[in-house]
């Protein structure tokens, strides 16, 4: 079982787009295993965007990052790259790439606000897991499927 890291960003929760945007995970059949709605403290968003650290844009992504009040979902899911599934119901960071039908496409406003981010990898995956869950998830296992 592979797991994920997804959040929806500050724009994404002030503009009330929670509950859709969790919704297209859910329609697509991942199991939700952890939830958290919170304040991205500077440090934990600087650790998260580290690798980004020497981009001119990185100062404003923090700041955004830690503008309001985040929702840090984490997902579960089964399946062949599961992980590249969803970065494709999030869409591409780049807005001249946007496909209709995305997370990014629909909610999305610029480059800079574009209301979630989810790991791109394995290994992010699990470094994001860990940065934003230090307290692990809980064993719950759904046995509706």
């Amino acid at each position: 079982m592979e797991q994920t890291f997804i959040m929806i960003k500050p724009d994404g929760v002030h503009r009330n787009l929670i509950s859709e945007i969790i919704g297209r995970f859910k329609c697509s059949g991942f199991h939700l295993k952890g939830l958290k709605v919170l304040n991205a403290e500077r440090s934990i968003a600087e650790k998260h965007y580290e690798d980004l650290a020497g981009k001119r844009y990185f100062p404003a992504l923090v700041g955004d990052i830690t503008s309001g009040p985040v929702v840090v979902v984490a997902m579960v899911w089964e399946g062949d790259n599961v992980i590249v599934n969803c970065r494709k119901i999030i869409g591409a960071s780049d807005p001249s790439k946007w496909e209709p039908g995305t997370v990014r496409a629909d909610y999305a406003i610029e480059i800079g606000r574009n209301v979630i981010h989810g790991s791109d990898s394995i290994e992010s995956a699990r470094k994001e897991i860990a940065l934003w869950f230090p307290e692990g998830l809980f064993g719950w296992k759904c046995n509706l499927y």
